[in-house]
């Protein structure tokens, strides 16, 4: 901490483990008085249940009779009673659905306490103090933001649920992968790559958002991203691909592969063929370009093809004849020849472009 011009003396530093206990209090309200057993008594949970959720949550294990929870963690305990009792964490659907809390949230922490760091060396505060004096004054408006944006995307879940009320529903999928990305990222530092990779994301979500999709996950450098219609996530991967192909653009070069059919939607996730079939197009893609399943050739009126003709070279000049231009669709289905990739043996393969 800096010294007060107007105060004689000098404010000690105040040590790491202090620090942390001011920032557990200020998060929680008080400092632990209890230990796992205590609090899971009070809350009138059995034991080995408490300790199932704390480890399922990510959590570090805690020794019997260590002294590490307060009154917040019993709330916390009697609100998953009350979920338990309401069937909303039945047995069978608990584990998972806490996991993916736990990773969740824990990835969020992750970032939020690596911002405040930066917001510390670029203001000159000492990191660890700024951590609790930042926090104190911007974590309550975070928690409403967070709280905020969760019912946000609540609504739209639940209109699309109200749509389909399946959990098999049918959709487009697609992987948008960055080329290059191995050689480019060992040119960077750690924080110009993670700058980099942010860029991408925040690009490339802008142009999800706009077109009707939605941005699944990020795997490292890839995107996976899903859309109800297959014009919704055609116009997404040629829109992101074209951003990668303009010279103007800082956005990266890109390949993609997009799949349509019936998918399932679990826990945030998607899962199904379709989205394998997405992932392995994506695999063989060619940078700049945007390669599509049988069920997306469908879906975008793409007449029938005789197998035996179509069957030819990618590299081959004379394959515009093999061009699918009939009915009102405006794209343009350029047949390749099949690919083998794992899990799946001679797929049928079109490139997508703009008519």
């Amino acid at each position: 901490m800096t010294d007060d011009p107007d105060d004689g003396a000098a404010t000690e530093s105040v040590p790491d483990d202090a620090l942390l206990g001011l920032l557990e209090e200020g998060l929680f309200g008080a400092r632990p008085s209890m230990s796992q057993e205590e609090v899971a008594e009070r809350a009138g949970i059995p034991l080995d249940l408490a300790r199932e959720l704390w480890h399922q949550l990510g959590f570090a294990h805690t020794q019997p009779g260590q002294v590490a929870f307060t009154e917040a963690d019993e709330r916390a305990l009697r609100l998953t009673q009350d979920l338990i009792d309401l069937g909303v964490l039945s047995e069978d659907r608990r584990e998972s659905l806490v996991r993916t809390w736990g990773r969740s949230f824990a990835r969020l922490a992750e970032w939020q306490a690596a911002l405040l760091a930066d917001i510390a060396r670029e203001t000159g505060l000492d990191p660890a103090e700024s951590l609790v004096m930042l926090g104190e004054e911007a974590l309550p408006k975070v928690e409403e933001l967070q709280a905020y944006t969760w019912k946000r995307h609540l609504l739209s879940a639940g209109g699309r649920l109200l749509a389909d009320t399946a959990q098999a529903h049918q959709a487009g999928v697609c992987f948008v992968d960055i080329v290059g990305y191995t050689s480019r990222s060992r040119s960077l530092s750690a924080g110009e790559l993670v700058d980099w990779l942010e860029a991408f994301e925040t690009k490339s979500l802008e142009s999800v958002v706009e077109r009707g999709g939605r941005i699944i996950k990020n795997i490292g450098d890839e995107l996976l991203i899903v859309a109800d219609t297959a014009e919704e996530i055609a116009e997404i991967a040629l829109d992101l691909v074209a951003r990668g192909e303009d010279a103007d653009d800082d956005f990266p070069a890109v390949r993609a592969g997009v799949a349509y059919g019936q998918v399932v939607s679990r826990l945030g996730d998607v899962y199904g063929p379709v989205v394998n079939i997405a992932a392995r197009l994506t695999s063989v893609a060619r940078p700049g370009t945007v390669l599509v399943d049988l069920g997306m050739h469908d879906a975008l009126g793409g007449q029938p093809t005789d197998d035996a003709a179509a069957d030819h070279d990618e590299h081959d000049a004379h394959d515009a004849e093999h061009d699918d231009d009939s009915g009102p669709s405006a794209y343009r289905l350029r047949r390749l020849r099949r690919v083998s990739v794992k899990g799946y043996s001679r797929l049928k393969v079109w490139a997508l472009t703009r008519r």
